[in-house]
C-alpha cells in the first residue's frame, strides 16, 4: 500500500526544518590570521579539494539530491535570497513560506542532500508545492535557462516533497532509500557483496553496489570504485588486476571504477596544488598517496597516505580527506566522502597533550585485563582545532582517525577535538533546555561546555584509542597467547578471534559503528570520575564534582533525546551515536537504587513532558560498578570478535519497548513533540586574490548559508551542476520503480 504523500504545511514536523532553526557561524578568523602566507595557500587548496569532493555526497545520498542541488544553485546564482524574496512575495508567498524555502535550501546545502546527516531522516519544504513551483518557474534563472530549470524541476519536484513511507529514511530494500546500492538490493545482497570483497581483499570504503537481474533471473553485480580513471588502459597498478569479472558463490561480480570521476579530477588538481605549499615531506608524501588513491580507486594508497598523515605530528594546518565514515551506509561498510581543513588551537591542545602523556597510566584504570589492551599504546597526536572547512554531510565535534583497524592497531591514530564546532554546540538557551529539573538547568548551562571538553577528550583518545582485537594473520600466527589469555567473562581460554582480512566493521557490520561509539562514550563517563583527569582540564574540588555530575546528567538526557532517532515501524535506530547513548541510559537505569529515573509529566503548556533525574550521591557507588561490568563485556566481545554475543548484549539494551516504568515507546512521542532541530552551521570561503588568500565570512542565517554556497564555486558552478546531473542521470535507472517509465529528462 502506498501511504498518502503529505507535503506542505500538513507535513509531520519530523520531516521539516522549522523556520526558527538555529543557525551559527563557524568562527576561525583569529586562527586563520595567525597562518603564514604559505600556510594559507596550503589551507586554501586543501579547502578547495574538500569542497569539490563533498559534492560526491549528493550522489551518495538519494537519487534526487544532485538535481535539487543543481536547481537551488541555479536559482540563487541568478538572484540572491533578497532579490528572490521580492519575486516570491509578488507570486503570492507569505514571508513565512519564503523563509521556509530558504531554510529548506540551507538544509540541503549543509546536509549535502535532502536527508539529515544526523538521523538520516528526509526533510521536505514546509510550503505548498504549487507555490514553490511558481517561484521556480517564474524566477530569473528560469527566464535565462527555461529548458534546464523546467527540466530540473520536473526531475526532482515530486521527490522533493514526497513522504511515501519508503522515502522517509535512508535504508536498504524496503527499509528506505540509499544510493550506495541500486534500489533492488537487499541486506542479503549487501552481505554477499561483503563476502566477495573480503575474498578479494578489497575494501568497501570507496565502492557502491549495483545489481541487475538477467532474463533467467540470475543476478549480476557491479562493484564500482570511486576514481578519476575509468576503463581506459592504464599503467599496471595493484588496482588494474582487480578490474575484471568474477564468479562468486553462483553469482557474477564485476569490479569497475570511475565513480564520481569528474568530481575527483577536481579534487586531485587541488591536492597537486596544495603539495607545492606542504610544510614537510610527510605532507608531500601523504598528498601524493591521496592523489594516487583518488586517481586509481585504491584504498591501499589511501592507507599509505594515512600512514604519512599519522607521522605528520602537530602540523599547523591539519586536514584529512577521503571516503571515511561508514555511518550512512545501511550495511555499515561504505565510506561517505569528507574533507576537512583546520588550524591548531594552542591553549586547548596543551591540555590534550597532558592527557596523552597520562594515557598509559589511565588505560590501566579501564576494567579489562591487560591482555585485552594493545601491546603498546601508540602515542597519538591530540590537538584542538578550529575548523576552516568541513565538507561532507555534517560536522562532528571530535574525530579519531584513520578508521583502518590494521593501522590503528599497529601504526596509531590521531585525535582531534574541533574547538569552534564545540563552541557552537555548547551555546544553549535556558528556555530550550528540555527534560531537566529546574534546579539542574543553571548548573547544566554553566558546566555543559567544560564537561563536554572532558568527555570528547576521553571519548576520542581513550575510548576509540583503547582495546585490542585478537587476530590470526594469513600465516596462522596469533597476536595473543592462546595458552594463557583467559576470557574474564567465562573463565576459559579464548574461543574466537578475527581471521586474516576480517575487520571490526566487516564482522559486526550493522551494529559496528554504534557499538564502538557506545564503548567510547562509556569510557568517557568512567574515566571522568578520575581526579587526575579533571585536574588536567583545570577542575578541582566542588567544580570537579559539578563537571562529573553534568557530564553524567548530559548523557542521561541524551539517552532520552535519542528516541527521536528510533523508528518503531522498522524497529531500528537511524543514528549510531544516539543509539549508543540510549543504551547507556538503559544500563544506568538497570543499576537501580534510584541512580537514574525518567518520569513522564505534564508541562506548563498542558502537553506531555518528562523529567530525567540523576542522584549525584550515587554516581560512584552505584553508577561506576554498573558501567564497569558493562564496559568489560563490551570490550571482551569486541576483542574476541564474538558477533553473536555482541549482538545479543547490544541489541538487548537497544530495544525500545513500552515496558513500565519508563514506557520508552510512549515517551518517544513526547521527545518528538519537544525536539529541537540541530543547528545549521555557516562556513567561510577562502578566495585566492593574486597570491594572497582572503577569508570570506557570512552572516549566521539561512540566507547567509545560501550565499556561502553561491560563492563557493565562482569559476565553475554551472559546469559542476552539469557534471552532477549527468552522473545522476547515468545511473537513474537503478532507482526507477517498475511502474515508472524511464524519464527522458536529465
Amino acid at each position: 500500500k502506498v501511504e498518502p504523500i503529505l507535503a506542505g504545511p500538513m507535513a509531520d514536523t519530523q520531516y521539516i526544518l522549522p523556520n526558527d532553526i538555529g543557525v551559527s557561524s563557524l568562527d576561525c578568523r583569529e586562527a586563520f590570521r595567525l597562518l603564514s602566507p604559505t600556510e594559507r595557500l596550503y589551507a586554501h587548496h586543501l579547502s578547495r579539494a574538500a569542497w569539490y569532493g563533498g559534492l560526491a555526497v549528493l550522489l551518495q545520498t538519494s537519487p534526487e539530491a544532485p538535481y535539487i542541488y543543481a536547481l537551488l544553485s541555479r536559482l540563487f546564482r541568478a538572484q540572491d535570497p533578497d532579490q528572490l524574496r521580492q519575486h516570491a512575495l509578488a507570486e503570492g508567498l507569505t514571508e513565512e513560506e519564503y523563509q521556509a524555502f530558504l531554510v529548506y535550501a540551507a538544509g540541503v546545502y549543509s546536509n549535502m542532500g535532502n536527508y539529515k546527516s544526523f538521523g538520516d531522516t528526509k526533510f521536505v519544504p514546509n510550503l505548498p508545492k504549487e507555490k514553490l513551483e511558481r517561484v521556480i518557474l517564474g524566477s530569473k534563472a528560469a527566464q535565462q535557462h527555461p529548458e534546464e530549470v523546467r527540466g530540473l524541476w520536473q526531475t526532482c519536484g515530486e521527490l522533493m516533497f514526497s513522504l511515501e513511507s519508503r522515502l522517509r529514511h535512508l535504508g536498504l530494500g524496503k527499509e528506505g532509500i540509499t544510493t550506495y546500492f541500486s534500489g533492488n538490493c537487499t541486506m542479503e545482497d549487501a552481505k554477499l557483496a561483503q563476502d566477495f570483497l573480503d575474498s578479494q581483499n578489497l575494501s568497501a570504503y570507496n565502492t557502491r553496489l549495483f545489481k541487475e537481474v538477467d532474463q533467467d533471473g540470475k543476478p549480476h553485480y557491479e562493484v564500482r570504485l570511486a576514481s578519476v580513471l575509468g576503463t581506459e588502459p592504464s599503467l599496471d597498478t595493484e588496482m588494474t588486476s582487480k578490474l575484471k569479472s568474477y564468479e562468486f558463490q553462483g553469482s557474477d561480480f564485476r569490479v569497475t571504477r570511475g565513480d564520481y570521476a569528474p568530481i575527483l579530477q577536481k579534487v586531485v588538481e587541488h591536492l597537486e596544488k596544495a603539495k607545492t605549499y606542504a610544510a614537510n615531506s610527510h605532507q608531500e608524501q601523504m598528498l601524493a598517496q591521496y592523489i594516487e588513491s583518488f586517481t586509481q580507486g585504491s584504498i591501499e594508497a589511501h592507507k599509505k597516505g594515512s600512514r604519512f598523515w599519522i607521522q605528520d605530528k602537530g602540523p599547523i594546518v591539519e586536514s584529512y580527506i577521503g571516503f571515511i565514515e561508514s555511518y550512512r551506509d545501511p550495511f555499515g561498510s561504505r565510506g561517505e566522502f569528507e574533507g576537512f581543513v583546520a588550524m591548531v588551537n594552542k591553549a586547548m591542545s596543551a591540555k590534550f597533550e597532558w592527557l596523552v602523556a597520562s594515557a598509559e597510566q589511565l588505560l590501566k584504570e579501564l576494567p579489562w585485563p591487560p591482555a585485552f589492551e594493545k601491546d603498546k599504546f601508540l602515542t597519538p597526536d591530540f590537538t584542538s582545532l578550529d575548523v576552516l572547512t568541513f565538507a561532507g554531510s555534517g560536522i562532528p565535534a571530535g574525530i579519531n582517525i584513520p578508521n583502518y583497524d590494521d593501522l590503528r592497531q599497529t601504526e596509531g591514530f590521531k585525535n582531534v577535538s574541533l574547538g569552534n564546532v564545540l563552541a557552537v554546540a555548547y551555546a544553549t538557551q535556558r528556555e530550550k533546555l528540555t527534560f531537566l529539573e529546574e534546579d539542574d538547568k543553571d548548573l547544566y548551562i554553566r558546566w555543559k561546555g567544560p564537561s563536554f571538553d572532558v568527555q570528547v577528550g576521553l571519548h576520542e583518545l581513550l575510548g576509540h584509542g583503547s582495546g585490542k582485537l585478537f587476530v590470526q594473520d594469513e600465516k596462522g600466527a596469533f597476536n595473543f597467547d592462546q595458552e594463557t589469555v583467559i576470557n574474564p567473562e567465562t573463565g576459559e581460554q579464548i574461543q574466537s578471534w578475527y581471521r586474516s582480512g576480517e575487520t571490526w566493521d566487516s564482522k559486526f557490520s550493522t551494529i559496528a559503528s554504534s557499538y564502538e561509539e557506545c564503548r567510547a562514550e562509556s569510557v568517557g563517563l568512567y574515566l571522568c570520575l578520575n581526579p587526575q583527569v579533571l585536574e588536567i582540564f583545570g577542575f578541582e574540588g566542588a567544580d570537579a564534582e559539578d563537571v562529573i555530575y553534568v557530564n553524567w546528567l548530559n548523557m542521561v538526557r541524551a539517552g532520552l533525546l535519542a528516541l527521536e532517532f528510533y523508528t518503531p515501524e522498522a524497529t531500528s535506530w537511524r543514528q549510531a551515536h544516539m543509539q549508543a547513548r540510549f543504551v547507556i541510559l538503559r544500563v544506568l537505569l538497570e543499576a537501580g537504587e534510584g541512580l537514574v529515573s525518567v518520569t513522564p509529566t505534564t508541562g506548563s503548556d498542558g502537553r506531555p513532558d518528562a523529567r530525567v533525574r540523576l542522584d549525584r550521591s550515587k554516581i560512584r557507588s552505584v553508577g561506576k560498578p554498573a558501567l564497569e561490568r558493562f564496559l568489560r563485556r563490551l570490550q571482551v566481545l569486541k576483542s574476541t570478535g564474538d558477533v553473536a554475543g555482541g549482538r545479543a548484549l547490544y541489541e538487548g539494551y537497544a530495544a525500545v519497548t513500552d515496558a513500565p516504568p519508563e514506557c520508552f515507546l510512549s515517551l518517544r512521542d513526547t521527545v518528538l513533540l519537544r525536539k529541537e532541530s540541530r543547528k545549521l552551521i555557516v562556513q567561510p570561503n577562502t578566495r585566492l586574490e593574486g597570491s594572497e588568500v582572503q577569508l570570506l565570512e557570512y552572516e549566521a542565517s539561512a540566507a547567509g548559508l545560501i550565499q556561502s554556497f553561491s560563492e563557493r564555486f565562482p569559476e565553475d558552478g554551472p559546469e559542476l551542476e552539469e557534471i552532477l546531473t549527468q552522473l545522476a542521470s547515468a545511473d537513474a535507472r537503478f532507482w526507477k520503480r517498475p511502474c515508472e517509465a524511464p524519464s527522458g529528462q536529465a
